[in-house]
């Protein structure tokens, strides 16, 4: 008898063989894009909770300091999928055809913290202690067309003043901002807030006077891909994008009211160590810089148009 039970399992073992293999044959890896920071949210959760899993994605993480480093990479085929701020560089490759949205990202909201409105010692000594003094200073960004120097137009428009008053500083990334407020160079800068940066402020070596989602909403990231992955790997996409929005409704659910306003729920403490771990910053600093994610991840269509009249009119956009 226990010899026809042992020939039993093995024909059992035989047979899950071939099931075994067709599992692992569909486990593609997909390579993501991202800044390594509380925005990127959603796929840290689709990634901790088994979602890329079930849609047979074995998925690994690829980090960027900026992100038009992120598109390039998505537009030469480098990685699978980005996520990053939506800029001029990315529209310059979407109208070329390399790079398609797919899925919105992240947005400034009132009450969900993400782009800090920061200046320097010196330029707040001399009055900078507002966005609406911001007319004529000096401001730093990672890159010209970088969805945060749209940011600094939105904040000209809504305080009444031309954005050409303002002398803009590339800078290439984020910690090349900090050193230029830190050092003087520059009186001002909206970066999404990074570890380093609480640790500054609490020390005196800047300051910070808001948020950016306090003082204008925007469609700030987006999720994109490839236009050969969108063109001809369609189930591929279409997994990538159910994992991905397991990932932000999770997220919404656990921040967001029924009002649409950042009301915490209990599963918040879970979603933010999951953050923690992926982003490594304590769940305290994290507990101050959630973002908005909509639930499905959609676009706000109506503020990509204004984004792209705004780049085309300052000439940094080629292609419709």
């Amino acid at each position: 008898m226990r010899r026809i039970q042992m020939l039993g399992t093995a024909a059992a073992v035989l047979l899950l063989i071939p099931f075994i293999g067709s599992r692992i044959a569909v486990a593609e890896p997909v390579k993501v894009g991202l800044l390594k920071l509380p925005s990127a949210a959603p796929i840290y959760i689709a990634l901790e909770k088994g979602y890329f899993a079930a849609e047979g994605l074995d998925a690994s993480l690829v980090h960027f300091e900026s992100g038009q480093a992120i598109a390039v990479a998505v537009a030469g085929r480098a990685i699978d999928f980005g996520v990053g701020g939506i800029s001029a560089a990315l529209y310059n490759l979407a109208g070329q055809g390399a790079v398609r949205i797919i899925a919105g990202a992240y947005n400034e909201m009132p009450g969900f913290p993400d782009a800090a409105f920061l200046v320097s010692n010196r330029a707040y000594a001399a009055g900078l202690t507002s966005m609406k003094a911001l007319a004529g200073h000096s401001v730093a960004t990672t890159t010209v067309g970088s969805p945060l120097h749209y940011g600094f137009e939105l904040i000209a428009e809504k305080y009444g003043f031309d954005i050409k008053t303002l002398r803009v500083l590339p800078t290439q990334s984020i910690p090349n901002e900090i050193s230029a407020l830190t050092g003087g160079e520059a009186d001002a800068a909206l970066i999404a807030i990074a570890p380093s940066i609480p640790a500054l402020i609490e020390r005196g070596e800047i300051k910070q006077l808001g948020w950016l989602g306090d003082a204008v909403s925007m469609q700030f990231g987006a999720t994109f891909t490839s236009g050969q992955n969108a063109d001809q790997r369609h189930e591929f996409v279409e997994r990538f994008l159910r994992a991905l929005r397991n990932g932000a409704r999770d997220h919404h659910d656990a921040f967001t009211g029924a009002d649409g306003k950042r009301q915490d729920q209990a599963s918040a403490p879970g979603m933010l160590s999951i953050i923690a771990k992926y982003t490594t910053q304590p769940v305290e600093h994290l507990k101050d810089e959630v973002v908005y994610i909509d639930a499905e991840e959609r676009v706000d269509v109506k503020d990509v148009e204004h984004q792209i009249a705004w780049y085309k009119s300052q000439g940094l956009l080629k292609q419709e």
